[in-house]
């Protein structure tokens, strides 16, 4: 079993649900044209993937294997649910923006991937702790790509001006093929930070092997 901090921090980079799992990018794509919409979905997926976590990892041992997924899809659909209900009633203009993909959380990938690779097999205080994180790190995903979006192609970040008046939007950032310009870009800097850092290691591997070479006739001796 892992430790908690690395259960936790998991989901931020090494297992980033959308940017290395690539999980989740029906959403990721749809609904990141401006940093708003992309934290009203991540915070609902929060929400979602970890309440459905503690409750599948509560009740995973008297959920028989034959049914296990329609199991899990009704517990997820229960809290998307009560999501797209406490949005309507308390954030109407987000849930509009939203539209068809706060209900289409149900199918999400990522929920129902930890629920049936994490939650189902650990106990409750991990299973939250999973939740948690995985949920943040689709977040961070879904802001780093609109930013890029909203920023480039209305010249504000969070309804905020940032640009100067002469500043000339690029349109094209706030359609389809924004996203997947964006996130092509971004999944290449990770790709080019990876290879880096694997350089790097390879070299102070190298670097280390070199100093054991030279102490060993030393310590013949």
């Amino acid at each position: 079993m892992p430790d908690m901090k690395t259960v936790f921090t998991q989901g931020f980079v090494k297992e980033n649900p959308v940017l290395r799992l690539a999980l989740g990018l029906c959403p990721a794509l749809a609904v990141s044209s401006t940093v708003f919409n992309a934290v009203g979905m991540g915070v609902s997926v929060i929400f979602v993937l970890t309440m459905s976590n503690l409750i599948v990892s509560l009740a995973r041992k008297g959920i028989p294997s034959k049914i296990r997924i329609p199991v899990f899809i009704v517990v997820i659909a229960t809290f998307v649910t009560i999501v797209e209900m406490v949005m309507h009633a308390y954030a109407p203009a987000l849930f509009k923006s939203l539209g068809i993909f706060v209900p289409l959380i149900v199918v999400n990938c990522v929920i129902l991937g930890r629920a049936e690779a994490f939650a189902s097999k650990n106990d409750p205080l991990y299973a939250i702790i999973d939740g948690i994180g995985m949920g943040l790190g689709f977040t961070f995903a879904l802001v780093l790509i609109a930013t890029m979006r909203e920023i480039l192609g209305n010249g504000t970040w969070f309804g905020i001006t940032l640009t100067p008046g002469n500043f000339e939007p690029v349109l094209l950032m706030v359609l389809a093929p924004g996203a997947f310009i964006s996130m092509g870009l971004i999944l290449a800097l990770f790709n080019l930070l990876d290879e880096r850092k694997s350089a790097r290691d390879k070299h102070e591997s190298v670097l280390k092997a070199g100093v054991k070479a030279k102490e060993l006739p030393t310590r013949s001796r």
